[in-house]
């Protein structure tokens, strides 16, 4: 089933699929939709999933986006009367999820809410009425008739506090919400093309999953004690059928490697208030890059003694400003600091809520127990903007590249020196990449580039996984590959070879013009090529991005490419 909203709107659409016996997804459909969450950008759309399940009794897994208020309603009375649902699970408070829940409640006002404790405590604010509730925690089950008996799974922080995954050990179901889902929109309900999805399933789970690596472990290790999977229902994106060891056994990989990180940051923010989590996701974000371990913590609901052995074995901390109206998230900032010691890192942010703490005061009190700034302390005074949000992330990669800084001089040294010097003989061009996507804009200098097919033509280049430009590089991204020329290309090189303060624009000062893919050329280099990633593949610590190119000029014919020597072939 399909209805369209005005054509003058955005693409919405409803589908209405039967996936497992009594059991019928709802997936509402956002086509257009280009940013998400902590703003990065979508190249697909995405979809907010639901789900109806009925046995002698009915549960309803979820509701969908706002947005969708009409078109969901509508087709959920087309299903079903309201108050013939018993009950309603919910996966987690977030409101592209639960945006719909107090209507639901007033359609249907003896449903019984089932969630997390937490998660009741979220809805008592979102839905302002009372309502029936039942808590649930890790192995709690609910038997719905007919062989329809859930089973919850504790699942904090993936990638809300209050998250938990309902399994349905009667279809062999796994309800996970954000888990395991991406950010693709498609009119197939299934992940039946692996390879349209991948790039996609990797980039939500850097986003969103790698800053919570430890807890998606967690989450695993319940998963393993329940029976066989077949299918595992996403909140967003298609439902993951035919590649359900495959992509599960790919979060394993990802968290074990991202788990296994000798130094990480403990990240708090405060759920459901002003920005902080989409702030503290970009932030975590950025530190990930790197290759440090995040944890991230809710100050609203965190357990004291958690707060104490978390702060205890970091080596940094990002904070979030709490509200002061909060006081057990003000309490926790107090633990917070009596577990700080010397030597770590600090990290201070504002949540743009109205009633953020001052970040004054607290900073200086971590300064006095010894703390470094691992980034300079981000005040924001306005709704966050995409260049806030890379300022965020940028902030980040800052701090992590500082806790990793000794570590990095150290392996330099360690690798053979006959080694080094004959890598180092492996010349190559310099070239500056640099990409603009909507307010986003970044650029990086480059050697490592390489043609790599004539039919299409196209290129590879190895970009390290803390460039700031990386997050502008994802399948379908466009850029520009500026050529510098030999003989004249010291002030370009001069220029981005400066480290810049996160946000700062990196173009200030340097003259540009205009390209068709929206990216910046440089006015001063002695050609062009403006590029489309087609592909991504991982190594130790870079990308090598596969791009196809589009359109290409040169300003000078009879100049050359500037080529760059190295003395050694360990660093730059």
């Amino acid at each position: 089933m399909t209805l369209l909203t005005d054509r003058t709107q955005k693409r919405l659409t409803m589908q209405v699929e039967d996936i497992a016996p009594d059991t019928t997804a709802i997936r509402s459909l956002d086509w257009d939709r280009d940013r998400f969450d902590i703003e990065f950008g979508l190249q697909n759309g995405t979809t907010y999933n639901s789900f109806l399940i009925r046995g002698e009794q009915t549960a309803l897994v979820d509701t969908s986006h706002g947005k969708f208020r009409r078109l969901y309603l509508e087709t959920l009375l087309e299903l079903i009367e309201p108050n013939q649902i018993d009950y309603l699970i919910i996966s987690h408070t977030e409101p592209d999820h639960s945006g719909l829940v107090k209507d639901i409640l007033e359609l249907a006002p003896e449903i019984t809410v089932v969630g997390s404790k937490v998660a009741i405590q979220f809805l008592e604010d979102l839905v302002h009425q009372p309502f029936k509730r039942q808590i649930v925690k890790n192995g709690d089950k609910l038997d719905i008739g007919n062989g329809h008996v859930f089973e919850f799974v504790n699942a904090p922080n993936l990638h809300w506090p209050d998250t938990i995954f309902s399994y349905d050990a009667g279809t062999q179901v796994m309800f996970t919400c954000d888990a395991f889902g991406l950010h693709y929109c498609s009119d197939s309900t299934y992940d039946d093309d692996l390879a349209a999805i991948e790039p996609d399933f990797r980039f939500y789970y850097d986003c969103l999953m790698a800053p919570n690596a430890r807890s998606v472990l967690s989450a695993l290790k319940r998963m393993d004690k329940l029976g066989d999977i077949t299918t595992i229902a996403t909140g967003h994106g298609p439902l993951l059928h035919h590649n359900v060891e495959e992509l599960v056994g790919r979060y394993r990989r990802w968290s074990k490697a991202q788990a296994k990180a000798e130094t990480s940051v403990v990240v708090f923010y405060v759920s459901d208030y002003g920005y902080s989590d989409r702030i503290s996701q970009a932030i975590a974000r950025g530190i990930t890059k790197t290759g440090v371990g995040v944890e991230m913590m809710d100050l609203k609901s965190a357990d004291p003694q958690e707060v104490q052995e978390t702060v205890g074995r970091a080596a940094g901390i990002a904070l979030a400003m709490p509200p002061a109206s909060i006081k057990t998230a003000t309490a926790a900032m107090s633990t917070v600091l009596a577990a700080a010691k010397s030597k770590q890192l600090i990290g201070i942010f504002e949540s743009y809520g109205g009633d953020d703490e001052p970040i004054d005061p607290l900073l200086s009190q971590f300064r006095n127990l010894g703390l470094k700034e691992g980034f300079d302390a981000i005040r924001i005074k306005e709704t966050p903007t995409e260049a806030i949000y890379q300022l965020c992330e940028e902030a980040g990669t800052d701090m992590g590249q500082l806790l990793t800084r000794d570590r990095t001089i150290q392996q330099r040294k360690s690798i053979d020196n006959d080694l080094e010097k004959a890598l180092g003989r492996i010349s190559g061009g310099l070239y500056i990449i640099t990409a603009q996507k909507g307010d986003l804009k970044s650029a990086m200098l480059a050697s490592w580039v390489s043609q790599a097919s004539f039919k299409p033509l196209g290129l590879t280049i190895a970009v390290a996984k803390d460039r700031a430009i990386e997050s502008l590089m994802q399948v379908s991204d466009r850029f520009v590959l500026n050529i510098l020329e030999e003989g004249n290309y010291q002030a370009l090189m001069k220029h981005f070879l400066k480290r810049f303060p996160p946000g700062a624009d990196r173009f200030e000062g340097v003259k540009t013009q205009a390209t068709t893919n929206g990216s910046p050329i440089l006015t001063d280099a002695l050609a062009y090529l403006e590029c489309k990633v087609e592909s991504r593949m991982e190594l130790s610590d870079h990308w090598v991005v596969y791009a196809i190119v589009d359109a290409g000029r040169v300003s000078k014919a009879d100049a050359l490419t500037a080529v760059h020597h190295r003395k050694v072939g360990n660093y730059y």
